[in-house]
């Protein structure tokens, strides 16, 4: 970890209905009073849309020390797009952090480039902070692709912004190979790929860019978050399958200290 704030976020995915989410709200709240995040480790939780509320208000009720996350939005800030939910809604219950552009987005829902990149647009301008998620398949890994890969990526998204635009984003370097695979990259793996984002970000936005928080995400366990989050260009994790587990995602973040 370098110098920057550290950020561990949970994302529960399709997981959790809301009287499981406050289940899991209040077995991690007990753990973090008892052992609270290391000093300057945020933390955030993505819970399911219909479990937002509830997490907000045991979140809100009971001083939690952690922020409301949403895993996704649509891009348009009200209209006739049945099934979806806009930034606005989210902002209004004071979510914090919003996931953009997730490999399971960008697969099975068919998420382009210019899709990610209009959510980051909304995200912004409803001032919530988006983490825009980056990163290679096993096949493009192989193939010597995926430092090609997540460079397009990050052209796609950030390229027409000002550095302060793209320092208030957080990029979550996510290899498609390890997500749920139980197969993790190294940490120097992911040290490599996390600071050729940081350059990238340099590329794009200059020095003031290259201060975004960049986390990694892939089958991080508490058996290998200490070794990851070690890393200098490591600034927290994407944390998956983990993070439904109270006393696993405690470890995680503990470790980030």
């Amino acid at each position: 970890m370098g110098e920057r704030p550290v950020l561990v976020s949970g994302n529960w995915k399709m997981h959790e209905n809301h009287f499981e989410a406050l289940k899991l709200i209040q077995e991690l709240a007990a753990l973090l009073r008892a052992k609270p995040a290391p000093q300057g480790v945020e933390v955030s939780l993505h819970p399911p849309f219909t479990s937002l509320r509830s997490v907000q208000t045991a979140v809100e009720t009971d001083h939690l020390p952690v922020a409301l996350g949403a895993q996704n939005c649509h891009f348009e800030e009200r209209g006739a797009y049945t099934g979806e939910v806009s930034p606005e809604m989210l902002a209004k219950l004071n979510v914090a952090y919003v996931i953009a552009g997730h490999s399971e987005r960008r697969q099975y829902f068919g998420e382009s480039d210019e899709i990610v990149c209009m959510k980051l647009d909304a995200i912004l301008k409803a001032g919530m902070v988006p983490i825009l998620c980056v990163g290679e398949s096993g096949e493009e890994r192989a193939e010597g692709m995926a430092l090609a890969k997540v460079a397009g990526q990050l052209e796609a998204a950030l390229g027409r912004r000002k550095g302060e635009e793209i320092a208030r984003v957080v990029v979550a370097y996510e290899p498609i190979w390890a997500i749920g695979t139980g197969v993790v990259a190294t940490p120097d793996d992911a040290e490599e790929m996390c600071g050729t984002i940081r350059d990238e970000l340099t590329r794009l936005g200059g020095a003031v860019a290259a201060t975004a928080r960049v986390q990694y995400g892939g089958s991080v366990t508490p058996e290998n978050a200490a070794d990851l989050l070690a890393c200098a260009n490591v600034d927290g994790a994407l944390v998956g399958g983990a993070s439904l587990d109270a006393a696993k995602f405690h470890a995680i973040v503990s470790a980030a200290g």
